[in-house]
């Protein structure tokens, strides 16, 4: 009877330790690889090739540290790092070969393999407490000797590469510099054309290009993850592509470009795809050191649409809220709301809807290379120290269209301008500035400011500002400081302007009228 217990005892150990080794996980320690900082790319894509076969798994990171070329992700895979490990990517350019199907800038071309490369699956994650290091100064350093350089240099292996795998590539005359370059840095993430992908956890640094790239993807959650990339060229934090049904929360991200972008092809490339990102959600992130907190384009020539942007602090950043493209970009970025946003320290505008990016070309003809902003919603934002807090202007042939500021207070140098937009309104939005006019409104038609003002209005100096602009309401507005003067209107096509329901008693001069200004221009 004991031998008989004893088989039971051993067969149900067997059994336990049985289920354990099957259980999916795979440790790279014990699938040849090494947490000594020895290059170990092939045993730890062998660990993802078994997993797969198996049907997915776990591929595990104990703490040490960890050195590999690209990787190349499949179905039902997870990269688990534990707390301690490092995974550090080789400086050798050769272990990102070979050259693979990728998107660049919003081009689709062959270059260099992401360090994570996925491309047609799905179910991948990333996930744990452990640090991932692209160090990506390499890169970076390849990119200033080609730029710098004086005169014609010998092109290396890699864009002689470059050269014979992408003959034909098609692109606008004015990104011909950067495609002269003939050398593409990866990304530090690009998942192509999947789906089911979650990012949770994990520390990212010193990326070559852009961060965490998915391109053409469905369902992607990043979420509790950090980004630390220093003063580098381009090396964005989050960037979803041409994607639907994106998550982003809970992520603190400084970088050496903009911290979140949104982004959907470029130019007539975006547009053959013909894929918009939509539903994209992104909250309770913090953006230091970065060009830009939140930005949709330049790139969104397949379309952003249904965005919402909310709880989220930027301290430090160049810009906050950014919008951007061009003529000839084309693409509609519309259904955007912005909301309970605190900003400090911007250097640039807090706020900036700008069709006129990178390039100042001629009118044009309303084609699919005319760009659309409209219906874009900001609200309960905070900025101070900001250098300008808002910045709009339209091209003549599409003004931006559908525009509201609520609730919004920002301390800073200079106000909000809008220029050649449409159907705009403020509401109990207050700035003070410390030059110029805290509202300039240019060559615009039918707005409202609602219960609009500063706390600090300048001596000789509007806090409304309106030239060449028609259909404007100005309404239930009651300056509590002394004023000076708080409407100033010229120009020849200023129309249709009402001012209604204020309370003027602390106002010297309510409307000062310009010499263009028709006498029938303003009713008050």
């Amino acid at each position: 009877m004991k031998i008989k217990n004893i088989i039971i005892i051993l067969c149900f150990l067997t059994g336990i330790t049985s289920a354990f080794a099957n259980d999916g996980w795979l440790n790279i320690l014990n699938e040849g690889g090494n947490n000594k900082g020895i290059k170990c790319t092939e045993a730890i894509q062998n660990a993802i090739e078994k997993a797969s076969k198996n049907g997915g798994g776990t591929i595990f990171f104990p703490a040490g540290e960890y050195l590999t070329g690209a990787l190349k992700l499949k179905s039902n895979i997870t990269i688990h790092l534990d707390s301690g490990a490092l995974l550090k990517f080789s400086e050798n350019f050769d272990d990102y070969l070979p050259y693979v199907e990728m998107r660049y800038e919003g081009i689709v071309m062959q270059s260099f393999s992401p360090l994570f490369y996925a491309k047609d699956v799905e179910n991948i994650t990333i996930t744990g407490r452990g640090v991932i290091d692209g160090q990506g100064k390499a890169w970076w350093n390849e990119v200033y000797r080609i730029e710098t350089a004086k005169g014609l240099i010998p092109e290396t292996k890699y864009q002689k590469m470059w050269t014979e795998q992408n003959k034909g590539i098609v692109y606008e005359p004015y990104y011909k510099r950067t495609i002269d370059k003939h050398f593409f840095r990866p990304s530090f993430f690009q998942a192509y054309n999947c789906k089911n992908i979650l990012i949770e956890g994990v520390t990212f640094k010193n990326s070559p290009f852009w961060t965490i790239n998915p391109e053409f993807c469905d369902n992607v959650t990043v979420t509790g993850i950090t980004i630390n990339n220093p003063h580098s060229p381009n090396t964005d934090g989050i960037n979803p592509s041409s994607c639907t049904n994106v998550h982003i929360s809970n992520c603190h991200i400084s970088v050496g470009d903009d911290c979140i972008t949104i982004k959907s092809g470029r130019d007539a490339d975006g547009r053959k795809y013909g894929k918009a990102t939509e539903n994209v959600t992104i909250t309770n992130c913090t953006m230091l050191s970065g060009h830009g907190g939140v930005v949709i384009g330049s790139e969104m020539s397949g379309g952003i649409k249904k965005i919402t942007i909310s709880n989220c602090v930027f301290d430090g950043t160049d810009r906050g809220i950014r919008i951007k493209s061009a003529r000839g970009r084309g693409g509609v970025v519309e259904d955007i709301r912005v909301d309970n946003i605190v900003m400090k320290n911007i250097k640039e505008e807090a706020i900036i809807l700008d069709l006129f990016y990178d390039k100042d070309n001629p009118v044009e003809p309303v084609t699919e290379r005319t760009p659309i902003f409209r219906n874009i919603h900001i609200s309960d934002v905070t900025g101070g120290n900001v250098n300008k807090a808002g910045f709009v202007r339209g091209i003549v042939e599409m003004p931006i269209q559908n525009i509201t500021f609520s609730n919004i207070n920002m301390d800073g140098k200079e106000g909000f301008t809008v220029n050649t937009a449409t159907d705009v309104e403020f509401h109990d939005v207050k700035v003070n500035a410390t030059v110029g006019s805290s509202f300039k409104i240019i060559d615009s038609k039918n707005l409202i400011l609602d219960n609009v003002g500063s706390s600090t209005p300048l001596k000789g100096v509007p806090v409304i500002k309106i030239d060449n602009a028609s259909n404007i309401m100005i309404n239930n507005n009651f300056p509590f400081n002394a004023t000076d003067i708080f409407i100033e209107a010229n120009g020849k096509d200023t129309k249709n302007i009402f001012v209604k329901n204020n309370v003027f008693n602390n106002v010297t001069t309510a409307v000062k009228k310009g010499k263009d200004l028709d006498k029938k221009a303003i009713t008050e």
